[in-house]
């Protein structure tokens, strides 16, 4: 075991952020270059691109869990995060090394002498290859902080991976603005290699697991139950994630419309939304009656899946609302592009050296929900004053603090919630309250933004949702480490 994890110093947690950093690179990369390379190079239509980004959501609602559930149960090549980090990232260097040289794959695989035969169904296999082993490698990299920590260094060791993930992917951003697309793919497959696949030979895996005894006490034995209990708050996004995937890829459509004001649901979409409402109901008053942390777990889940909604509603939207509610026309691109870059550094600067001190002070979930307070500050001031693009930046970096929290502190709220020895497998259940929840953005809200003639509903949906995000943050219950000593288990 190396000396800097033995004292757990600072530059410990630098080497235990890089494979979660090495996957969030290339999840960057993804981003930034993907839709790019199918359109430009491969003439990819708009329809079959959104095919290949649907792998994304199936990734994270199958994957992994699976894949959390498996490496919690083995130990092989001396880990049991190791060997998946290592094939994830991999696989994920070789995809992305393939992106811009499918024709030499092409002439390998296809017959005659056509100079694309096969090569749109070789485009999609690695775009997919790709965006499945980011997905599934995330989960390894997450849990392996967890592992590698105490109760009481949690909010150190995740604010620290968001901090050098954060500053990775403002990396990205310059990357791909000075140098081009073509250039950030190239760079993105060393690092995304190199990041990973060192650091996790380097880390010393602990056999057993710390303060496994006080976390158990809640514990069950059957995965089945676990998993059922705690994707309850989310049945109703997970029944609607379920229908719109197979509604979208492959054309089904229940009838049945039900209009609510100015928005129109499917009877499957008013089923989910019922049942949703329902079992947030059921879930803040503990009607299941459940142990605390497995009810502190669900209410975690729930407060996580409302804060996505409205971040992934201005990701994807923000653009519109620069373009027309603004005014900027193809001038909104480029703004955007400036706002994501200073949202990204802000997020990048804070968790670490900021949040991770008032977190020792005040407690996680208070720091997380005072942050995210902050966010549907930052997008009311867009909602409301956001007429230059100067203003735009000034809010956008304010919500960069909630969002610098959004992608660090959850992951530790949620890790001292769960029996440790399943972490893998919370961890991916945990994923569903990002994936289920971008699923209504893309698709739900996309019809709200589509269909709204003042698109600063962008925004208005993004701070009533991330208002609604802090109030259910509150009311999970806040631990304060500072009380207690170094390597004792917050109670």
């Amino acid at each position: 075991m190396l000396n800097i994890q033995k004292n757990k110093s600072n530059p410990f947690f630098v080497l235990l952020s890089l494979p979660s950093t090495a996957m969030g690179f290339a999840l960057s990369v993804q981003i930034s270059a993907l839709s790019w390379i199918l359109s430009t190079k491969y003439g990819l239509e708009i329809h079959e691109i959104g095919i290949v980004w649907a792998a994304g959501p199936i990734a994270g609602i199958i994957a992994q869990p699976i894949v959390g559930l498996i490496s919690d149960k083995t130990w092989f090549m001396g880990g049991r995060r190791r060997p998946w980090i290592v094939i994830g990232s991999l696989l994920a260097a070789l995809m992305l090394l393939a992106l811009p040289n499918l024709e030499i794959i092409q002439k390998i695989f296809a017959s005659g002498n056509d100079p694309k035969a096969g090569l749109l169904s070789i485009a999609v296999i690695v775009a997919l290859l790709l965006d499945l082993s980011i997905n599934v490698s995330l989960n390894p990299t997450r849990s392996l902080v967890a592992d590698c920590t105490t109760l009481d260094e949690r909010s150190k060791g995740y604010t620290w991976m968001q901090t050098i993930s954060g500053s990775f992917a403002v990396l990205a951003y310059l990357i791909g603005g000075i140098l081009g697309n073509l250039a950030l793919i190239y760079i993105g497959a060393v690092i995304t290699l190199g990041a990973a696949i060192i650091p996790a030979f380097l880390i010393e895996e602990p056999r057993h697991l710390a303060n496994i005894e006080e976390v158990q006490k809640e514990a069950k034995d059957s995965t089945g139950k676990d998993i059922l209990i705690s994707v309850f708050p989310l049945l109703g996004l997970l029944i609607y994630g379920i229908y719109v995937l197979i509604s979208k890829l492959f054309g089904v459509d229940v009838p049945g419309k039900i209009h609510i004001g100015n928005i129109y649901l499917g009877s499957i979409e008013f089923i989910s939304l019922v049942i949703f409402i329902i079992t947030s109901l059921m879930v803040l008053m503990n009607a299941l009656r459940l142990p605390k942390n497995t009810n502190e777990y669900q209410k975690v889940l729930l407060a996580h899946a409302f804060t996505w909604v409205g971040v992934q509603t201005m990701f994807i939207y923000a653009f519109f609302f620069l373009s027309q509610k603004m005014g900027l026309g193809e001038g909104a691109g480029k703004v955007n592009s400036l706002a994501f870059f200073l949202l990204s550094l802000v997020s990048a600067i804070l968790p670490a050296f900021v949040l991770n001190p008032i977190a020792k002070k005040i407690g996680m979930v208070r720091t997380h929900y005072i942050a995210i307070f902050i966010m549907a500050i930052g997008y009311a001031g867009i909602f409301f004053l956001a007429t230059s693009p100067i203003v735009y930046y000034v809010f956008i970096s304010i919500a960069g603090i909630g969002w610098g929290s959004v992608v660090s502190l959850p992951f530790a709220i949620m890790s001292e919630k769960v029996d440790q020895t399943k972490m893998g497998l919370y961890m991916g259940i945990f994923n569903l309250s990002v994936v289920l929840p971008q699923l209504v953005a893309s698709f739900k809200m996309g019809e709200v933004v589509n269909n709204a003639a003042d698109k600063s509903v962008v925004f208005a949906i993004c701070t009533i949702t991330l208002a609604i995000s802090g109030l259910l943050w509150m009311s999970v219950k806040n631990e304060m480490p500072a009380k207690f000593p170094k390597g004792e288990a917050e109670g």
